[in-house]
């Protein structure tokens, strides 16, 4: 797996230790990222996030990396989000009032309360299917992941939702994905077996040449 240049995106908000010990166990070194000119030999990112979305969205700003980072969305490069780093891809958040990179149409919504459950949501919650994605092929067993957020997007367009996890009397987002950007707002890298099983798929479809899901 290692022919392939994977970027993760280092802005000062990213759980980078855990997600580079994940894909080191998958046989997979990340080239760290940091400025504009790091991006030059990646053939896919990572954009991974902790904390809240105006800070993230400031530091990433301060790195210089957002006009790239939104076009190579736009030329509809590889790149996946987790968690905070889904929530970045969308035009908006509640959380804040900075613009995000505006990848996904759509908002980031505060998780409802009164439904009998806890806020953050943490812990685990199984995946349901929705819409095509390479992580999560047509056939294959909704796994258990690992969930640690208060806040969810709500994409504007259907098509783009490809997994949903039960919430109270509902469901949230659980992964997003349209053409080659995708993300997921758990965690696969604390997700035990599972979460490295979608990583493993991601990076075998990188090595694929990306395919576009029919």
């Amino acid at each position: 797996m290692a022919s392939t240049t994977v970027g993760l995106i280092d802005y000062g908000m990213g759980n980078l230790h855990s997600v580079t010990k994940c894909f080191e166990r998958l046989g997979q070194s990340l080239t760290p990222v940091r400025c504009s000119g790091d991006l030059a030999n990646c053939d896919a990112l990572i954009l991974p996030g902790v904390g809240s979305f105006d800070p993230a969205m400031e530091q990433l700003r301060s790195t210089g990396l957002i006009p790239h980072l939104q076009e190579w969305g736009q030329a509809d490069r590889p790149l996946l989000g987790i968690c905070l780093g889904l929530q970045l891809l969308f035009e908006r958040s509640e959380e804040g009032e900075s613009p995000g990179l505006g990848l996904f149409k759509g908002s980031v919504c505060r998780l409802p309360s009164g439904q009998g459950e806890r806020i953050p949501h943490m812990g685990w919650g199984k995946l349901d299917h929705r819409h095509p994605c390479p992580l999560l092929p047509a056939g294959a067993e909704n796994p258990w992941v690992y969930f640690v957020h208060s806040f969810a997007a709500h994409p504007a367009l259907e098509q783009d939702r490809a997994a949903d996890v039960g919430f109270g009397n509902g469901v949230a987002t659980a992964m997003v994905w349209h053409g080659r950007v995708g993300a997921c707002q758990f965690h696969p890298e604390k997700s035990g077996r599972a979460g490295a099983e979608l990583l493993k798929r991601w990076l075998l479809w990188l090595q694929a040449g990306a395919p576009l899901s029919a």
